[in-house]
């Protein structure tokens, strides 16, 4: 049943909803995030001083959810399907997921709630429930909000936790030969003492970590392009040349639609940045910063740094060694073998050690999805150390069990949530609309408190 609604449904419907309602937010929208580039740096490089969480250390939080191992493995994913013109689509796709992003941030930042000490709280179940009551149905938004809290509960347990532990648990095994059990005991012990002390915490973490990694994995895939610059031409050129063959686009949908993780079958991903399946606000939401559109335009950014810099980062280092590597590998190892094949074996070893920091901040943010999700339905200490413990508890049985049925769990999970998301920002167009054309001022009305 599971294989049969990710396949026929989710895997046919979710693409589609995507892009379609990219397309007719990037339309409406006027494509400013293309068109107005001068006033997105204004706003990302104005200082603030407020307290709580920066705009940016709520970024690099949901950057922690987004960049997981599949950014280092979905691009040998996306050209051993379609070729090397996949990567052109998956630019292609990024502007759309930028403006998705940006509508679903801009979204939860409008209806988020707040603790009585001024904690923010903010996420898709809320606005999907005050969106459904705006049209009279309010019974069935609240049906609808707590149906999308639990997928997301689901989700955090599985995909969150168990796969990612998974992915972790096969690089250190397979370069460092360390027991996965080992590895998954000492990730879950490490996570019950990050999440267990709450947003503040896990944000500053990650302010840390996700700059640091994806520096160095820029750093690490620059230098292999520096010395194979003789070959980055005919890269580039066979990429241009190659995008608009029917296999390569194709090829390309795939690549963006497994560049967050690696899945097996239509819906065996969402797109890498999640935009669109209503997870990412929840990180946005604990930002300080008080306007919907500027924590909207972090988002653009989140998809940026996910999509257009690192994966475009590996598919370059990929196509440069390509003619040199085995092929018949796995995702991978194809991705690790591109490296030490112009680097030598330190490549894998830094490889691996940007495969647990990343997975593992992807399992941190994840953990705060879920305890919101929870928090949705009760605010009770109880409620949240219960989801704690089960979580962590999934961390450590990910790190060395078959990830097969899991993963067909989570497809199902965020194959609904994203079905649920897309129909709450479509029926919100006016809302998204008039919140930015007030914010650049294309309407003089003010705006109501």
């Amino acid at each position: 049943m599971l294989d049969f609604f990710n396949k026929y449904i989710f895997g046919v419907a979710v693409p589609i909803l995507l892009f379609s309602v990219g397309i007719y937010y990037t339309v409406i929208l006027k494509a400013f995030h293309i068109t107005k580039p001068r006033a997105l740096l204004k706003i990302l490089f104005s200082k603030r001083t407020n307290n709580g969480v920066s705009p940016f250390r709520a970024l690099t939080l949901a950057l922690a959810g987004t960049l997981g191992v599949g950014n280092i493995v979905g691009v040998s994913a996306a050209i051993c399907a379609g070729g090397f013109g996949s990567i052109f689509w998956m630019w292609v796709s990024a502007l759309c997921a930028m403006i998705l992003k940006y509508a679903e941030v801009v979204l939860a930042m409008r209806h988020r709630r707040y603790d009585k000490d001024g904690t923010p709280h903010g996420a898709a179940m809320y606005y999907i429930k005050d969106i459904f009551s705006s049209f009279s149905l309010r019974k069935l938004g609240v049906g609808i909000a707590g149906v999308f809290a639990v997928l997301c509960v689901i989700n955090a347990v599985t995909m969150g936790g168990m796969i990612q532990s998974n992915a972790v648990g096969d690089a250190f095994f397979g370069v460092f030969g360390i027991d996965p059990v080992l590895c998954g005991a000492v990730i879950s012990i490490l996570c019950v003492i990050v999440i267990s002390r709450g947003t503040l915490y896990i944000a500053r973490l990650t302010e840390i970590l996700v700059p640091l990694m994806s520096a160095g994995y820029v750093v690490l895939s620059v230098t292999v392009l520096i010395i194979r610059r003789d070959m980055l031409p005919d890269a580039i050129s066979t990429i241009i040349s190659d995008a608009f063959s029917t296999d390569s686009a194709a090829g390309g949908i795939l690549g963006f639609l497994l560049s967050r993780s690696i899945r097996f079958g239509t819906m065996r991903g969402l797109i890498s940045n999640e935009a669109g399946c209503g997870t990412a606000p929840i990180a946005h939401c604990s930002s300080s910063c008080e306007e919907a559109v500027e924590q909207g335009i972090w988002g653009i950014v989140e998809v940026f740094v996910d999509t257009i810099v690192l994966c475009t980062m590996t598919a370059l280092v990929v196509a440069v060694n390509f003619g040199e590597i085995n092929t018949r590998t796995s995702w991978l190892m194809l991705t690790f073998d591109a490296y030490s094949n112009t680097l030598g074996p330190l490549a894998s070893l830094f490889l691996a050690v940007a495969v647990l920091c990343f997975g593992f901040a992807t399992i941190l943010c994840w953990g705060h999805y879920g305890s919101e999700s929870v928090n949705y339905f009760s605010t009770k200490p109880k409620a949240r150390n219960l989801f704690i413990a089960v979580y962590c508890a999934s961390v450590f049985v990910g790190a060395f069990s078959s990830p097969e049925f899991v993963w067909s769990i989570a497809d199902f999970a965020i194959g609904g949530m994203t079905l649920i998301n897309v129909m709450a920002l479509t029926m919100a167009k006016k809302e998204i609309k008039y919140e930015t054309d007030i914010y650049f001022g294309n309407i003089k009305t003010k705006r109501k408190e």
